[in-house]
C-alpha cells in the first residue's frame, strides 16, 4: 500500500511518503498558490496513492485546492486534528481547536525524537514556542510574528525599508543589516529567553528543536538547538502509525 504524507502550511506544501515500518521518505517542498498547485503535485507526486495523511493550517481556498488534487489520486484522504490526549501526549490548551495542528504533530514529532522534555521552535509565518516535559505533558506555548512576517510587516508600513536583504551584524551600519539584525535577533532572543525559563521550570535545559522554512537563520545563533526540517512531517507519520493501528 502506497502512503504519503502531507504538511500544507501557508508558504510551502512539504510532501514525504510513508514507509510502512513508519519511517518517512525524501520529503520535497513545493511551494504553493491555488491555481498550480495540482500543477506541482501532478509533476513530483505518483499517479495513484492509496492513502493521504494531510495537515494544513493554510487558508480554506488552498486546503480545498490540494484536497481536490489528492482527491483526484488518492483511495482515501486522512486529515489530521490536534487532539487532547495522543498516545503520551497531553495537551495544555483547554479547547485543542485552538492549538494549531502543525504544533501539535511538531509536539508529537519531537515525543517521537526525544523521548524526554523538549522546547519546540516553529519559524514559519509565525514563531511558534512550545514546552513539553518528559511525561509528555504539554505545558503551553508562545507565538510571536516571524522575523520574515517582521520585515513584510515594517515593509508594508514604511515601503522605504527593504523586504530582504542584508547580513546579521550585532551592531550593523546599514539599514538592510540593521533589520535582518533586529528581526532575526528578535526571534533568537524569544527563545533564549523562553529556554531559560524552561530551564528554570523543568531542573535542566531541555533540548531545542528548531523547524519551519525560517529555522536556518535562526540556528545559526543558537547553537545548541537541533534543526529538524521535517519534525511536522515525523509527527504526522507517527499520528497515521497509531490512526492506522487503531
Amino acid at each position: 500500500m502506497s502512503a504519503w504524507l502531507f504538511d500544507l502550511g501557508n508558504t510551502r506544501l512539504k510532501c514525504a511518503p510513508l514507509h510502512a515500518d513508519g519511517r518517512i521518505g525524501d520529503a520535497i517542498a513545493l511551494p504553493h498558490r491555488e491555481e498550480d498547485i495540482a500543477a506541482a503535485m501532478a509533476l513530483h507526486l505518483p499517479a495513484r496513492i492509496d492513502v493521504a495523511y494531510l495537515a494544513s493550517v493554510a487558508q480554506q481556498g488552498l486546503r480545498v485546492a490540494v484536497l481536490d488534487a489528492l482527491a483526484a489520486r488518492c483511495g482515501r484522504i486522512s486529515i489530521a486534528r490536534t487532539q487532547p490526549r495522543f498516545d503520551e501526549l497531553r495537551i495544555a490548551y483547554a479547547d485543542p481547536r485552538k492549538l494549531g495542528v502543525d504544533r501539535f504533530l511538531a509536539l508529537l514529532g519531537a515525543r517521537a525524537r526525544v523521548r524526554g522534555a523538549a522546547l519546540v521552535c516553529g519559524v514559519g509565518t509565525a514563531l511558534t514556542i512550545d514546552l513539553v516535559d518528559a511525561d509528555g505533558r504539554h505545558l503551553g506555548g508562545r507565538i510571536a510574528p516571524s522575523p520574515t512576517l517582521m520585515r513584510e510587516a515594517l515593509h508594508a508600513r514604511a515601503p522605504q525599508l527593504p523586504e530582504t536583504g542584508g547580513a546579521y551584524e550585532d551592531f550593523a551600519s546599514d539599514t538592510e543589516d540593521a533589520l535582518v539584525s533586529g528581526c532575526d535577533g528578535a526571534g533568537v532572543a524569544l527563545i533564549e529567553h523562553s529556554l531559560r525559563v524552561a530551564t528554570d521550570r523543568l531542573g535542566q535545559a531541555p533540548p531545542v528543536l528548531l523547524h519551519g522554512g525560517g529555522s536556518d537563520a535562526l540556528a545559526r545563533h543558537l547553537p545548541n538547538a537541533t534543526e529538524v526540517a521535517t519534525l511536522v512531517l515525523e509527527g504526522l507519520a507517527r499520528w497515521a502509525w497509531v490512526e492506522t493501528a487503531a
